[in-house]
């Protein structure tokens, strides 16, 4: 079962545009230093959700003389860019704000709003959470998800989790900050809440970043998948031997090459109908395989 990344996406383009523009009232009637942290951070994931649907519908291109492998790979492209927004724009400007707010202080009015606003955001939030997670429970294989995380060849699918992640993380720490602001009486939490969401925005976004990075070097398939793909060639009775097994993932399609020593006769044409044969079972076994190139030989 493979995971539907578009649907997570826009699952976390309606909570965030909604939430963006919740917070930036928020924010303009509070004034609060970490509300506006999260508006901003809002409105930049919202920009990105657009980004990785556009890599999704570039990755989608048919191969060509230029691209022989297709244009999977501009998902890995927009991903990273993704990743250096939320730096920037949500981590750094967080960082800047807070920073500000700290050395000039400022009282938070009808901080209500902004306690109503947050508590919606966190629903709609998790709303957006759960979209996530069901897909990625799909390609988890039972594995926790900080090892899903580092191991998955889904960068858009990486993204809106990480997103999402430091969305919630970020909505608490601004409610808490809020709320520790209205009980002592000292805007000096507001703006520790709003240097503690920047820090938590870098932190993801460099986390994103690292395995996208990964991803744009080139990658092997999933280790689940390489692992079901290595059993199911020994299963094979015209297969003696597997040498090697060698796969990258281009996005949503995967290359593999084989290496092996085949079995019973040695006549070429009987040979190479076996291998036929093999290559139309892979197929068919992992449909994502777009490319099979599959190596006959005596030695390693």
């Amino acid at each position: 079962m493979s995971a539907n990344s578009t649907k997570s996406i826009y699952f976390a383009l309606g909570a965030n545009s909604s939430i963006a523009v919740a917070k930036s009232f928020a924010a303009w009637i509070t004034g609060s230093g970490a509300m506006l942290a999260e508006a901003i951070h809002s409105f930049a994931d919202s920009g990105n959700q657009l980004l990785l649907l556009l890599g999704l519908k570039q990755a989608g291109k048919p191969s060509d003389e230029s691209h022989p492998l297709g244009y999977g790979k501009s998902t890995y492209f927009w991903s990273f860019i993704v990743a250096l927004i939320l730096f920037s724009m949500g981590g750094m400007f967080s960082l800047y704000e807070g920073i500000h707010k700290l050395q000039h202080p400022t009282e938070l009015v009808k901080p209500e709003w902004a306690i109503g606003v947050l508590i919606f955001a966190i629903i709609a939030e998790g709303i957006s959470m759960w979209g996530a997670l069901r897909e990625i429970r799909k390609v988890q294989y039972g594995r926790p998800l900080w090892r899903w995380f580092r191991e998955s060849r889904q960068s858009e699918l990486i993204v809106v989790f990480g997103e999402d992640l430091a969305a919630l993380v970020g909505l608490v720490l601004a409610l808490a900050a809020i709320v520790a602001t209205i009980i002592t009486g000292n805007p000096a939490w507001d703006a520790m809440g709003t240097i503690a969401i920047g820090v938590l925005l870098l932190l993801i976004a460099i986390a994103i970043g690292v395995e996208v990075k990964e991803l744009l070097i080139g990658e092997s398939a999933d280790p689940v998948i390489k692992k079901e793909m290595l059993h199911f060639l020994h299963q094979q009775e015209a297969v003696a031997e597997v040498y090697n097994l060698i796969t990258l993932q281009m996005g949503g399609d995967i290359m593999v090459a084989v290496k092996a020593r085949m079995s019973g006769t040695n006549e070429a044409d009987t040979m190479i109908e076996n291998i036929n044969q093999i290559e139309r079972s892979f197929r068919s076994r992992f449909r994502e395989v777009k490319w099979l190139f599959f190596e006959p030989d005596n030695r390693d």
